[in-house]
């Protein structure tokens, strides 16, 4: 994989371009996505954007938000951009199985690939450049990166550093988490300057439910989580009667994961869904724990060092049994 350097001088030749993301994209997968489109629509380049599954309403109102297109439920279209695309830039995952039923076809098309991603362990031989970066805070703050070290810092207008701003909130849990650094901050004064409203950016994000999700949380913060005190661990198994009773949508379980960090001494919080085709988990941890090596040894997953997340085939009582039987080989690092 060469440096995404590499690329800046070619930015100027206008070409057919795909933009994608990982299957079921949160804030930062979506937002640095629509702002690089809206960056390299501006140098002349042919955009389309591609989310391998769909994504919460509470995204929907990201500037070219509209003109994504859902794998799942085009797949005829999305396959012909893909054809068609002389550049695929792949945004916030970093192996292509991350997006689900697209992941054979990415690995067939014959263009340029480029990775842009601050996951841990990349699939570097997948792409020809790019950039992978644990260090950074979220996606949207390399493609920042991108956008003013290829010189196109003027081109970031109200409606880019909308989704900017989107995802460095989304994945730094609004400026709460470790990678949260100076230069991210830096950042965002830029971006205010550009006439980010970013009071509006969090009531898009956070204040845009429906009364059935607030009574979900309810249900399940009382019957769905478990404390492990002896492992400083928590757990919240929820199944999918739960998410027919309550009409759960796409985006409704976003953060629950979090809620029991909130107890004192809590070091690892797990959750896990009970979906159709396997039970998807997400890992949150404090401190020295790390949940992406936790992921990838126990469920198939992975991520980052205080965020990941995994998937299983089994049962939800099995896959509950296995995450009880990984604390106790875990407890001496969780204490």
């Amino acid at each position: 994989m060469k440096p995404i350097q590499d690329i800046y001088p070619l930015l100027t030749i206008p070409r057919r371009i795909v933009i994608t993301m990982h299957q079921k994209p949160d804030p930062d997968a979506m937002g640095s996505s629509l702002a690089l489109s809206l960056i390299l629509s501006k140098l002349g380049h042919i955009v389309e954007v591609i989310s391998p599954t769909n994504w919460p309403d509470f995204l929907k109102w990201m500037p070219g938000a509209k003109t994504v297109i859902d794998y799942e439920a085009s797949r005829d279209r999305a396959n012909n951009a893909l054809d068609a695309a002389e550049w695929l830039f792949c945004l916030d995952f970093n192996a292509l199985h991350r997006t689900k039923h697209m992941a054979k076809k990415l690995a067939e098309i014959n263009c340029v690939k480029v990775l842009i991603d601050h996951h841990e362990q990349p699939e570097e031989a997948a792409f020809n450049y790019g950039i992978s970066n644990t260090c950074k805070s979220s996606t949207a703050e390399m493609v920042y990166d991108f956008i003013v070290g290829s010189g196109n810092e003027s081109l970031i207008d109200e409606n880019v550093a909308s989704c900017l701003y989107a995802g460095i909130i989304g994945d730094t849990g609004s400026f709460r988490f470790p990678a949260t650094s100076g230069r991210v901050h830096e950042i965002v004064a830029r971006l205010k300057e550009k006439g980010l409203k970013h009071s509006l950016v969090h009531e898009h994000l956070y204040d845009n439910f429906l009364e059935d999700r607030l009574r979900f949380i309810g249900h399940i913060l009382l019957h769905r989580m478990e404390i492990f005190y002896e492992y400083n661990a928590a757990l919240i198994a929820i199944p999918k009667s739960d998410l027919l009773k309550f009409n759960v949508r796409t985006g409704d379980t976003e953060g629950l994961v979090n809620y029991p960090l909130t107890i004192q001494g809590i070091k690892l919080s797990g959750l896990v869904i009970d979906r159709d085709e396997e039970r998807k988990w997400s890992f949150r941890s404090k401190g020295d724990f790390d949940v992406n090596t936790f992921a990838r040894k126990y469920f198939n997953g992975g991520g980052h060092f205080n965020a990941s997340g995994g998937r299983s085939a089994d049962t939800l009582q099995k896959t509950v049994q296995a995450y009880k039987k990984a604390l106790q080989e875990n407890e001496s690092q969780l204490q």
